[in-house]
């Protein structure tokens, strides 16, 4: 009994450990963020897509709250390798050797996921949905009087949503390694997983019948090249654990 609680504190030490580390990354390079936001800004305002909006203000915290949001989005692309990469440490021991080589493959896999997504999502995903929208509104006579608030609170809305959701096939992937998840098993729950992407899709799109279509058919083909992965790996892993056998 008292083993089992050591080893139980131990665990809760040691999580405690890279729960510091993460937060302390977190901490750092939100300082980084906020000295390099301003060029963010300037990067965003040089695309195509905010050509035609007026960087209008309608509040006096406008204008820090999209300097946090931006110095929020650098913290998180330069925190997110390094909290994978503890969350990896605080599960290694509990991994085999051969486990533990092949996902650690997975932090800079997951990472340049992440990052297309949220490239996908703000080249592509972004100005298609600022087109519609601007369309809709022309053609009903609206005059489009934007701030730079709302401009950017729907840019971050979609684009960090996206990139964590981009995540998905390595998710898998690291799940059918470990023997939790088969390929079997995805086949079976593929009506409720559709379901569950498509509200995901509807939860982070703006409100209209397109932006949804344009998030939900990317997610479910996320869903798909997951399945396919796991196929792959599952039956690479069966056959090495037969040829161990043997």
């Amino acid at each position: 009994m008292e083993d089992k609680e050591f080893t139980l504190i131990e665990h809760l030490t040691e999580l405690r450990t890279r729960l510091i580390i993460i937060c302390s990354t977190f901490l750092i390079t939100l300082i980084i963020g906020f000295l390099f936001a301003p060029d963010l800004l300037q990067f965003i305002k040089s695309q195509e897509a905010a050509q035609n909006v007026d960087w209008n203000v309608f509040g006096y915290t406008d204008g820090i709250s999209i300097y946090v949001k931006c110095a929020l989005l650098i913290s998180i692309c330069l925190t997110l390798p390094i909290a994978m990469h503890q969350l990896w440490l605080f599960m290694k021991p509990g991994l085999t050797e051969n486990e533990a080589n092949s996902t650690a493959t997975f932090i800079p896999v997951a990472f340049l996921l992440f990052l297309l997504g949220v490239i996908f999502s703000y080249f592509i995903l972004f100005p298609l949905m600022l087109n519609f929208m601007s369309s809709i509104n022309k053609s009903i006579g609206a005059t489009e009087t934007y701030g730079m608030k709302q401009y950017f609170t729907l840019m971050f809305n979609l684009i960090i949503p996206v990139g964590l959701v981009f995540e998905l096939p390595v998710i898998i992937l690291f799940l059918t390694k470990l023997g939790i998840v088969t390929p079997s098993r995805l086949k079976k729950m593929r009506k409720v997983s559709y379901f569950i992407l498509i509200v995901i899709g509807v939860i982070i799109s703006p409100p209209d019948f397109v932006s949804d279509f344009l998030i939900i058919i990317p997610l479910l083909l996320l869903f798909e090249i997951s399945i396919i992965i796991s196929e792959k790996t599952y039956k690479k892993e069966f056959s090495k654990r037969v040829q161990t056998i043997e």
